[in-house]
């Protein structure tokens, strides 16, 4: 009887050692202190003037071409004057028509100082015959309202969908 009292001691010691190592281990972190709200004093004003306008490419008249702008190239009669335009002037494809192609057409242009329009791209196309609607439509638009940046008037890149839609 004494052996197993022995091997019941040991075995209670066993768990008692680990507790106590693990215990000892462990690093209790106490969690600093958050404060209330501070007041930070702004060393700079945001605004329009503050803008940074990213330049990629030079237009045919040597002028830098800008992707972001203070003021955004404006077409006739806004947005809306926009739409008019589109649903005025574009001729849904035969062969897209017939292949039941629908979707959107990103096209990418550069509205240059003069309000003209040049250099229009696909960026995404659907195909059949959409693709060479939406550029002509584009190149053929109207002069639009040019872009500014820091009180001049700037070449600026434009990126618009024209959604072709079987009805």
């Amino acid at each position: 009887m004494k052996i197993n009292e022995l091997k019941i001691n040991r075995m209670v010691w066993i768990p008692a050692i680990c507790l106590i190592i693990l215990s000892v281990s462990c690093d209790i972190a106490t969690e600093p202190e958050i404060e209330g709200p501070t007041q930070v004093e702004a060393k700079q004003s945001i605004g329009p003037s503050n803008i940074l306008a990213r330049v990629n490419n030079v237009a045919k008249d040597g002028n830098e071409i800008f992707d972001v702008t203070e003021v955004q190239p404006i077409p006739p009669g806004g947005m809306a004057g926009w739409n008019d335009y589109l649903k005025a002037n574009v001729t849904y494809p035969a062969e897209a028509k017939s292949m039941g192609i629908e979707g959107t057409v990103i096209v990418v242009f550069v509205v240059n100082s003069d309000g003209s329009v040049s250099n229009p791209e696909i960026l995404r196309g659907i195909g059949g015959g959409a693709d060479e609607e939406a550029l002509r439509v584009v190149q053929n638009s109207p002069k639009w309202e040019p872009a500014m940046q820091k009180d001049r008037i700037v070449n600026c890149r434009m990126r618009l969908p024209i959604r072709f839609k079987l009805s």
